[in-house]
């Protein structure tokens, strides 16, 4: 019964989103609340500061299973409509070979391919999907198992971390692309680093991110929400709640948008005007960079 309950709940809330963006956002990111939370004074609810990789690989492969459809419940729909408006704004090109990092269950890859398939009408796109945890990648195999993707050979899979992506030579890949995986990461200096690395001249960064929303009425509503509404929600979704809500944490940690741009410039990238577009009132941040093709473009 509480399933169909919550159900019937979540299809009026995406409804909604579509037409109502800021009242549906009062309630949409789980992660976004947490992020919000942050910003108030610190009391006895402020988590550890940092967590090691260690604690975030154990806390995916805890969650592995349930990931996707707790995600999109405690989100009341968001999670997939974020991660579709942020393969339109990559704009993906026909024939590009894709880094996926951090996307071991494969919602950008699916994305990306479907948009390849019926955008581009393109059927030479690959991409290499890498993720540090192993369930997570069992994950994405099982769900794309049967697809003419994978019959055609253009989804591959390999266990790997962002910070040192060793399998991979320099200069190999068009575009790299890592969803809600950058704030998991102890170092995000050098996990850029290796995407400049790895991506060949011209080619394209893409980071989806939990943003820092500035406007006060929808940042009342989104503490609200954490205070008060997000940890209930996730006991009532799953017996795996605990690590919900050490995942959720993680991403309260992540600068602002203005500053994290300013990180990616750093390594190397050049960001068009501000770097990122905002979703949904900044809910999430889509960031976007390019590697030069030459050194008087990098200046």
């Amino acid at each position: 019964m509480f399933m169909q309950t919550t159900r019937i709940s979540t299809k009026k809330a995406v409804s909604n989103f579509a037409a109502l963006p800021v009242v549906t956002t009062c309630g949409l990111s789980m992660v976004t609340a947490l992020r919000q939370h942050q910003q108030a004074p610190s009391g006895a609810n402020s988590p550890p500061a940092e967590s090691n990789a260690q604690v975030m690989s154990d806390v995916y492969w805890n969650i592995a299973e349930e990931y996707s459809r707790v995600s999109y419940f405690i989100s009341l729909g968001g999670d997939p409509v974020f991660k579709n408006i942020f393969v339109k704004k990559m704009a993906p090109s026909p024939g590009e070979k894709m880094l996926d990092v951090a996307g071991g269950t494969c919602e950008v890859t699916r994305r990306y391919l479907k948009y390849q398939d019926k955008v581009n009408s393109d059927r030479t796109s690959t991409v290499h999907v890498v993720d540090f945890n192993p369930g997570m990648l069992s994950v994405g195999k099982r769900r794309l198992a049967d697809t003419q993707w994978m019959r055609d050979g253009r989804v591959t899979f390999a266990q790997g971390n962002a910070e040192n992506l060793v399998d991979i030579p320099d200069n190999s890949f068009d575009a790299y692309t890592i969803s809600l995986g950058m704030h998991n990461l102890e170092n995000k200096e050098k996990a850029l680093t290796e995407a400049y690395r790895v991506l060949k001249p011209g080619g394209r960064f893409a980071c989806l991110e939990y943003g820092v929303v500035e406007l006060p009425v929808l940042r009342t509503a989104i503490d609200w929400y954490w205070d008060h509404a997000l940890p209930y929600v996730i006991r009532a979704l799953t017996s795996n709640h605990a690590s919900f809500l050490k995942m959720v944490r993680s991403g309260r940690a992540f600068p602002h948008q203005r500053e994290f741009v300013k990180t990616i410039r750093n390594a190397g990238f050049y960001c068009h005007d501000q770097g990122y577009e905002t979703i949904r009132r900044g809910i999430m941040v889509a960031y976007f960079g390019i590697k030069p093709k030459s050194m008087a473009e990098k200046e």
